[in-house]
């Protein structure tokens, strides 16, 4: 079943978010639609560690959001080259994510409807580029004890059942 809704509340000043080009998403008219890609390799998933809010310093799920004119597999395969430098073979969905985040008076500061997409490493080394700040590959069995969010968790243990589903 797809949907997970995750809400969170910031402590951020509007004016200072407004001013901030890094955090240029923040307060929204609409929502933004992200793509996410579960990148396995023998029995790793590649994480990153994202540099912007929301979730800035967590490890995540790999991705960014989809330009005007492409399709959400082509946003999912454009991102994932332009953050880490790698060729995968695009699978199928895991799940889609709504992310709402609320500041303290109760407006939206950010809103991601994220798709999760499966895929395979084809080749590439995984290097950081753009809004994330490192990369790495962790072994599914140190799923649980690796530090991210329950919904990232959820979506990875989500993909790793579709993995054995479909090996």
């Amino acid at each position: 079943m797809f949907g997970l809704k995750v809400f969170t509340n910031l402590k951020l000043n509007k004016s200072i978010v407004k001013k901030n080009k890094s955090i240029a998403r923040a307060y929204p008219k609409r929502p933004f639609v992200g793509v996410g890609v579960l990148i396995f390799k023998e029995n790793q998933i590649l994480f990153a560690n994202r540099n912007q809010p929301p979730n800035q310093g967590a490890w995540s799920i790999p991705g960014g959001v989809q330009e005007l004119g492409e399709t959400i597999e082509e946003a999912a395969i454009r991102e994932i080259k332009e953050e880490t430098g790698l060729r995968i073979e695009l699978g199928p969905i895991v799940d889609v994510i709504n992310i709402i985040t609320e500041d303290v008076p109760g407006d939206i500061q950010f809103h991601y409807t994220i798709v999760d997409f499966y895929a395979d490493w084809l080749s590439g080394e995984a290097e950081a580029d753009d809004d994330i700040s490192d990369v790495k590959w962790i072994e599914i069995d140190k799923l649980m004890s690796t530090k991210m969010s329950n919904a990232t968790r959820q979506v990875a243990e989500k993909a790793i059942s579709m993995r054995n589903f479909l090996k």
